[in-house]
């Protein structure tokens, strides 16, 4: 842990004992809070991931939504979660001094050693094509790893954190995910995308090699070609270039 690392000026932290989940509480809050704002609980007994998937959250892992009042328009809004990802990368590298380990996972994962143990998701509201508010939900496998007795057929299998030995506890990694978060956040304000896409990209997992991409109707196999600056997944198939906003990756 940075023992100079400090809470960013300007965010403000509700910190709660247990929880549905953060991301419903982030809905409930969303309209009273001034500015951006982590919602961190120790415990939420009904968190869930993309697709309404369940994801296990027991004491000690760590789950935290950030929510945020954008101003950009919907598409650009959405690009966050690549600053997401970029922050909670950088956090395990602080924390573990093992940059190696660590790789991002098309659209919203970190992986550990090639298993997954961190996930992202965004929720947004607003009326009229314009946004109101935007919840960035994390949530971290700090000490244990769900049960893969129930794991979707191809998907990553979890991992936690002590895979490398390390024991952080979770106030600490949200002190030091919030630092992060904070200044990528910067970047992204003040340059666009294009600066944490080539970031994200150095960092992305499979890139180069052969993925499949499974969206609701169709599924696509080819080479992992990048991320445009959209943000969609470009696999290069035999039928030629797909550009793919939103799927589930699985690898070969």
């Amino acid at each position: 842990m940075h023992l100079s690392t400090k809470w960013p000026e300007g965010y403000g932290l509700i910190t709660l004992e247990s929880v549905d989940s953060t991301m419903a509480e982030a809905n409930r809050r969303a309209g009273t809070l001034a500015g951006p704002t982590w919602i961190i609980a120790k415990e939420q007994t009904a968190a869930h991931g993309r697709r309404g998937r369940t994801w296990s959250n027991p004491k000690g892992n760590f789950a935290g939504t950030l929510v945020l009042h954008p101003k950009e328009p919907p598409e650009l809004v959405s690009l966050r979660s690549f600053v997401a990802a970029l922050a909670l990368f950088d956090t395990c590298v602080a924390l573990t001094g093992r940059a190696e380990a660590f790789t991002l996972k098309w659209p919203n994962d970190v992986l550990l050693h090639g298993g997954k143990l961190a996930g992202i998701l965004l929720a947004s509201a607003g009326q009229g094509g314009s946004l109101d508010s935007l919840a960035i939900g994390i949530g971290v496998n700090l000490k244990d790893a769900p049960d893969t007795a129930d794991l979707e057929q191809r998907a990553v299998a979890p991992v936690s954190l002590q895979c490398v030995g390390a024991s952080v506890d979770a106030e600490d990694f949200g002190l030091e995910l919030a630092a992060a978060y904070a200044r990528w956040e910067i970047q992204f304000t003040t340059f666009g995308f294009a600066p944490i896409r080539e970031a994200w990209l150095a960092k992305a997992a499979r890139l180069g090699e052969v993925i499949t991409a499974r969206t609701v109707r169709d599924e696509f196999t080819g080479t992992f070609d990048g991320i445009d600056a959209s943000g969609n997944l470009i696999l290069r198939t035999p039928k030629g270039v797909e550009a793919i906003a939103a799927a589930d990756v699985y690898f070969q």
